[in-house]
């Protein structure tokens, strides 16, 4: 089967978002966008600060609703799922990844990748075990035990991943998520990140660093809440 015959992961048709102004009038921070990422890729998403990147991000993540447009995750239509449906369908297909990779300060990093796993209702044992297995594919099997304030920046990174993929999701979303990294540790993160296509997840950036571009299957740019597919890299 080729990739154009079987359903995106994810797609999203004519997606707008609007908010209002403090003082009246609204921001349109996306306009009518159209994205798609298909299982076994991985889709950058390209703009600057303000272009209306994480946006998109939170509706194609289920994290917030559209004004307009439709949402399709695995060819099924989930445009009007209600909160509760969106936050299941969260847990059982989507992983996520953010610039603060966003660990439990007082929890060990073991504790901290395993979390997921309660949401779902998985045994301990389980739970330890899957952990361990994500940490391990991270490079960081020597300091589950460590807090995160024990950790470098690339490893704060890098354990948020291992908690974003512990639960082996279809797709996996990344929000600038080495914006704050040395350029070398940044490619560090992005090569593992990009590991996860192997699996057969749709993995989508959303990034400024066009050092990333060769690592991309697709990409998008976005400007000004509009979005333009500019192709694979060449």
């Amino acid at each position: 089967m080729t990739r154009g015959d079987r359903p995106a992961r994810l797609k999203a048709t004519g997606v707008s978002r609007r908010y209002r102004r403090s003082g009246g009038g609204d921001v349109v921070a996306l306009d009518a966008a159209d994205f798609e990422a298909q299982g076994g890729e991985l889709v950058l998403i390209m703009g600057p600060s303000g272009s209306g990147k994480s946006t998109l991000l939170a509706i194609i993540g289920l994290l917030d609703p559209a004004d307009d447009g439709a949402v399709f995750l695995n060819g099924i239509d989930v445009t009007r799922a209600g909160e509760d449906e969106r936050a299941r369908l969260r847990r059982t297909h989507l992983g996520f990844l953010f610039q603060d990779a966003g660990l439990i300060d007082r929890k060990p990093i073991l504790d901290n990748t395993a979390l997921p796993l309660i949401y779902r209702g998985v045994p301990r044992r389980e739970r330890e075990n899957r952990a361990q297995a994500a940490l391990e594919a991270v490079g960081l099997a020597d300091r589950m035990h460590h807090a995160p304030g024990e950790l470098s920046g690339g490893e704060r990174q890098r354990a948020g991943l291992a908690r974003a993929i512990v639960c082996n999701p279809d797709i996996l979303i990344c929000d600038e998520p080495t914006a704050a990294l040395d350029a070398a540790t940044a490619q560090d993160v992005a090569r593992r990140i990009s590991e996860m296509k192997e699996r057969g997840a749709a993995v989508i950036l959303a990034t400024h660093d066009r050092d990333l571009v060769p690592l991309a299957d697709r990409i998008y740019e976005m400007r000004h809440g509009r979005i333009t597919e500019a192709g694979a890299p060449t």
